[in-house]
């Protein structure tokens, strides 16, 4: 449930916005992966219906020269992401609103109002129901964007704190929701799915066609006229052999975390698996076509077809990903993996490489793999921690940056940083340093 103190700051906020807007041009600047384009697509069609002027835009990630070149005469609004920058806001704009769900880390400056379950009751909700329940309080309560509010969770992985809301947003976006194999889409042919499977990355069948249609085979699933069933279609014991067959060739797979919620949002008149809506986003945004992601998420004629090309080239980059980071040399330690693939795979996609790595059966609970690659004259960095258990990963990089410099964000078990390629080798010897002292720690 909502905390009073939460609710009432989404309250307070958006009223002084509401006033604060009234004259003023609006400059909307949101993060690029699916929470914050759900979170963008939302507060658009909301400044639509308020007749207010506003421009948007589309972030990586918040660099300070990115916050000094923000025009000064507007209002801004951030979207997923900004907390970690007080420091910069603080010294480089004057009006600024901020809704988000990452971790605080300083004091709130006077000119920023904030809206961030951290600062209350740290309840884990996505920014795009923040911004749906904002959205509500400015008087024009829309009740077709609240699926998109439900998007932004499960794209966050979030989707078992839904239940836990208790604010109407699902009711309300009139998902459907279905109990099975949480790999997906769940609403495609089942050998597309396994191909391109990637959470959990099955071995000997993620990416290879072959392996696909011989687990297939091995469960007695063959296709009719010419086509298998999808998920969905299968009954109880179809779906249990199925599981059975993953499981054996992925050991670390646990059946009760295979299982769960599959939520379907009707989008474009059909019910699509929302893991899958968030993965064509994700791959829109990360293939530098963020407006495809959203005209997608408005259901806009022609965006559909545009952004399911992308995702299919997207999904080529991360099997091929994958390949080069199975054969890639490694920079080892007692659980930790640093995989440095420089200029081999593309940025963008380092935080997806890491994230199914951290879910396959190659490494123990509790290891932290981080991958990194170049882009421009700087470098993205990705960790993750498998499993639940751990140090704090947004303060360990954070730790670094304060003396190499650069960008950091994220959780506790997911976090990212920018650093320039000048800084390549020091940051390698600062993370080692960090992760070695951990362990002695332990």
């Amino acid at each position: 449930m909502i905390e009073n103190s939460l609710n009432e700051q989404i309250k307070f906020v958006a009223e002084k916005f509401l006033e604060d807007s009234k004259n003023k041009e609006i400059q909307v600047i949101s993060h690029f992966d699916t929470d914050g384009i759900t979170s963008a697509t939302i507060m658009i069609q909301t400044l639509k219906k308020l007749d207010r002027k506003f421009s948007v835009k589309i972030v990586k990630s918040l660099e300070e020269q990115f916050i000094s070149d923000i025009p000064k005469d507007k209002i801004i609004i951030f979207l997923d992401l900004a907390s970690g920058s007080l420091h910069h806001i603080e010294k480089h704009l004057q009006n600024v609103y901020i809704i988000d769900h990452h971790e605080v880390v300083q004091e709130i400056p006077a000119n920023i109002n904030i809206i961030n379950p951290e600062l209350h009751d740290k309840q884990k909700i996505s920014a795009s129901s923040l911004v749906y329940l904002f959205c509500n309080k400015l008087g024009k309560k829309n009740k077709n964007l609240a699926k998109l509010a439900i998007l932004g969770m499960v794209g966050d992985l979030l989707d078992k704190e839904i239940d836990k809301l208790n604010n109407n947003i699902l009711e309300d976006g009139e998902i459907k929701r279905k109990r099975g194999l949480l790999i997906y889409p769940s609403t495609r042919p089942l050998n597309r799915t396994l191909e391109f499977c990637s959470n959990p990355f099955i071995p000997g069948v993620t990416g290879n066609v072959k392996g696909v249609l011989e687990l297939l085979r091995e469960i007695g699933l063959n296709p009719s006229s010419g086509k298998y069933k999808n998920l969905i279609e299968l009954d109880s014991e179809e779906m249990e052999k199925l599981v059975t067959a993953i499981i054996l060739r992925n050991p670390k797979s646990k059946h009760k975390e295979m299982i769960g919620d599959i939520f379907l949002i009707k989008l474009f008149n059909r019910l699509e698996d929302a893991r899958e809506l968030s993965a064509m986003i994700n791959a829109c945004s990360k293939s530098g076509e963020p407006g495809t992601a959203i005209q997608l998420c408005m259901e806009i004629s022609g965006a559909k077809k545009r952004a399911e090309s992308i995702h299919a080239k997207h999904k080529q980059f991360i099997i091929s990903g994958l390949k080069f980071v199975s054969e890639a040399e490694k920079i080892k330690g007692h659980k930790f993996v640093i995989i440095n693939a420089k200029d081999k795979i593309k940025d963008t996609i380092t935080g997806t490489i890491a994230s199914i790595l951290s879910k396959s059966s190659l490494y123990e609970e509790g290891t932290i793999i981080t991958t990194m690659a170049y882009y421009d004259d700087k470098i993205k960095v990705s960790a993750r921690t498998v499993g639940q258990n751990g140090q704090n990963l947004r303060k360990m990089l954070a730790k670094i940056i304060t003396i190499i410099g650069g960008e950091v964000g994220g959780h506790k078990f997911a976090a990212g940083c920018i650093i320039s390629q000048t800084k390549e080798q020091e940051f390698i010897d600062n993370l080692k340093k960090n992760l070695e002292v951990e362990v002695v720690k332990i």
